[in-house]
């Protein structure tokens, strides 16, 4: 069930000026540089996660809340910068309506990463049975 219209080359498009920026933001960049080397399969993979999220394509199958806290140098004060970029990419790419809905859905997806940043920090949720 598709949330609104956008292609899947949309997706992608998105996902490539995005990153583009965020290569070159002073605050987002070292981050992403300590754990990405080869950007081409890094957007490849967020391409699926946003065409899964959006289109319900399916083709993604990952844990991003654990991603996020494994990596240990994501902080939930990360997220207004990394969803203001988003949003500007958004707004510079797509029609007004399209991105907002996107926006919408990425402020969402953000607000829940940054909350089990803060709740849980970089160890994750508690295991069960496990004192």
């Amino acid at each position: 069930m598709q949330r609104f219209d956008v292609t899947e080359d949309d997706i992608a498009h998105v996902v490539d000026r995005f990153y583009t920026r965020v290569r070159a933001n002073p605050e987002l960049g070292p981050i992403f540089a300590t754990h990405v080397t080869d950007w081409d399969p890094h957007e490849a993979k967020i391409t699926r996660f946003w065409a899964n999220a959006i289109l319900g394509s399916g083709i993604y199958s990952g844990n991003p809340m654990r991603v996020h806290m494994a990596a240990g140098n994501v902080m939930a004060t990360h997220f207004p910068t990394w969803l203001a970029l988003f949003d500007r990419v958004l707004n510079e790419e797509l029609p007004a309506d399209i991105a907002a809905q996107w926006s919408t859905l990425a402020h969402r997806i953000g607000r829940g990463l940054s909350m089990g940043l803060e709740q849980f920090g970089h160890n994750g949720p508690p295991k069960l049975g496990v004192a």
